[in-house]
C-alpha cells in the first residue's frame, strides 16, 4: 500500500487548501448583501493589505522584491485571471448554488490546472494523476446535474463556478513561472491590484462602501482564505509544480463542504455523497503518487530561498556566516542522478 507524502511542499499545499476551502462558506454568508465585484474587492484588499503589512514587518521596512523584468508579464497575467476574473465569477456562481455543492465544484480548478500544465507548459503526468483527475471530473459532472443540491435549478451557478476554476487554473500556471520569487510579495501585490480593480469597478457600477461591521469580516476572510492561502500555494508551486499542487489543493472543496454542512446546515443528497466519494478517491490517488527516475539537471542560474542540499552544492562569492536557509543568486552545475521528485523549480525536465 502506498504511503502518503507529507513533505514541506505538500503540507504547504494542504494548508493552502484548508484556508481557501473554509473561506468559501464564510464568503457565502456575505453574498446577496454585496455585489460580486464589491465582495471580491474586499476579499482581495484584505489579502493585499494584510500581507503587505506582514512583509513590511518581516523586512523592517520596504525592500525591493527582486522580481526579474522577464517575470512581470507572468505575474500581471496571473493577477488579471486569478485576482480579477476568478473571484467575481465565484461570487456570482455562489448566488445560484448552495455552498456545499459550490465547494465540491471547486475541485475542477485542480483538473483544469493540470490540463493546462500538461498541454501548454509540458509538465509530466503519470497514470495515477490522470486517473485521479478523471474521478474528480466525474464527481464535478455529477454535481452539475440539476437536483444535486443547487439552490436554483439549472446550470448557471455551476457554469459560473467552472469558469472561475478556469480563471484560477490560468492563474496557477502563470504564478508557477514566478514561484521562485518572494511568496509574500507575489501574493500581496496580487491582492492589492485585484482588490483595487474589483472595488473600483463596483463603485463605478453604483455600489456603495459597506459599513465597517461588514467590510472587516470580508477583509479578514480575504486575508486568511485568499492571502495566507496564496502564500502557501506559491511555496507549494515552488516545490511541486502546477499540476501536483493543484492536485493536493483539491482537498479544499471537501473542507469547504464540511464547513458548509456543519455551520450553515446545507442540505445534501445521494448525488452529493456519490460525487464526494468519486472526488475523494481522486484526491487519494494524488496524495499517494510517487515519481522517481534517473534525470539530468542542466546548468541553471536563479535566485530563491534554499539550503545546501543535493541540489545546492555551490560556492559563495561573498562572506557567508553559515546561516540557512538563505537567499542569493546562485548557479547549478549539470548533474545526473535518481531520486523521488516533483516538477519543482529544479526538476522541469522532459520525459522520454
Amino acid at each position: 500500500m502506498k504511503s502518503l507524502d507529507f513533505s514541506p511542499a505538500v503540507l504547504a499545499a494542504l494548508g493552502a487548501a484548508a484556508l481557501f476551502g473554509a473561506s468559501t462558506p464564510f464568503a457565502k454568508l456575505l453574498v446577496g448583501g454585496l455585489s460580486p465585484f464589491l465582495l471580491a474587492g474586499l476579499l482581495y484588499l484584505g489579502s493585499g493589505i494584510g500581507l503587505t503589512l506582514v512583509r513590511l514587518f518581516r523586512d523592517r521596512g520596504w525592500k525591493s522584491p527582486g522580481l526579474p523584468m522577464a517575470e512581470w508579464p507572468w505575474l500581471l497575467g496571473a493577477i488579471a485571471a486569478g485576482g480579477v476574473a476568478g473571484p467575481v465569477l465565484l461570487m456570482a456562481g455562489l448566488a445560484h448554488t448552495e455552498a456545499a455543492t459550490a465547494s465540491l465544484l471547486l475541485n475542477l480548478e485542480a483538473v483544469l490546472t493540470a490540463v493546462l500544465a500538461w498541454v501548454v507548459f509540458r509538465e509530466n503526468a503519470d497514470r495515477r494523476i490522470v486517473l485521479g483527475m478523471v474521478l474528480i471530473v466525474a464527481g464535478g459532472a455529477l454535481l452539475a446535474v440539476p437536483g444535486a443540491g443547487q439552490a436554483t435549478a439549472g446550470l448557471a451557478g455551476p457554469a459560473l463556478i467552472a469558469a472561475a476554476c478556469l480563471a484560477w487554473a490560468v492563474d496557477n500556471n502563470l504564478t508557477r513561472k514566478v514561484s521562485a520569487s518572494d511568496a509574500l510579495f507575489i501574493a500581496g501585490i496580487k491582492g492589492l491590484v485585484a482588490g483595487s480593480v474589483n472595488l473600483g469597478v463596483a463603485l463605478f457600477a453604483g455600489s456603495t462602501l459597506p459599513t465597517v461591521t461588514v467590510a472587516a469580516p470580508a477583509m479578514l476572510i480575504g486575508f486568511l482564505g485568499y492571502g495566507v492561502s496564496l502564500v502557501l500555494f506559491v511555496l507549494a508551486l515552488r516545490g511541486l509544480g502546477a499540476a501536483r499542487t493543484g492536485a493536493y489543493f483539491s482537498t479544499a472543496p471537501f473542507i469547504g463542504a464540511a464547513t458548509a454542512i456543519l455551520m450553515l446546515g446545507d442540505s445534501t443528497s445521494l448525488q452529493f455523497w456519490l460525487a464526494s466519494g468519486l472526488m475523494a478517491a481522486g484526491v487519494w490517488l494524488h496524495l499517494t503518487e510517487r515519481h522517481e527516475h534517473e534525470h539530468t539537471h542542466e546548468a541553471l542560474e536563479h535566485r530563491h530561498r534554499h539550503v545546501h542540499d543535493a541540489h545546492h552544492q555551490h560556492e559563495h562569492d561573498f562572506e557567508w556566516d553559515g546561516t540557512e536557509p538563505h537567499t542569493h543568486p546562485h548557479r547549478h552545475i549539470p548533474v545526473t542522478h535518481k531520486h523521488a521528485h516533483y516538477p519543482d523549480i529544479h526538476h522541469r525536465h522532459r520525459h522520454s
